[in-house]
């Protein structure tokens, strides 16, 4: 019986870019946070704002879409020879 393709190779790298992806999703509203509160003097108030809420909550999750996205395409293919070049 033949194993789909999908689930054989790429659904580990698509769970791992998921995760890769979100991380580097909160590492980036995180560091928008502190720069806004240590270096602008303006702290985020994300109760009066929905934009601002609506983003710090977007940006990991879009993140992780394109990080699952991303290692899902990179999966399916061979390694490059000398080095990539």
């Amino acid at each position: 019986m033949r194993t789909p393709f999908l689930y054989a190779t790429k659904a580990p790298a698509a769970l791992l870019g998921f995760l890769l992806g979100g991380a580097a999703g909160f590492l980036l509203t995180e560091t928008a946070g502190a720069l806004c509160t240590f270096v602008l003097d303006r702290t985020l108030d994300v109760d009066r704002s929905g934009t601002l809420l609506a983003a710090f909550i977007g940006v990991p999750i879009l993140s992780a879409l394109a990080g699952a996205v991303i290692g899902a395409r990179w999966a399916g293919r061979p390694p490059r020879r000398n080095g990539g070049r």
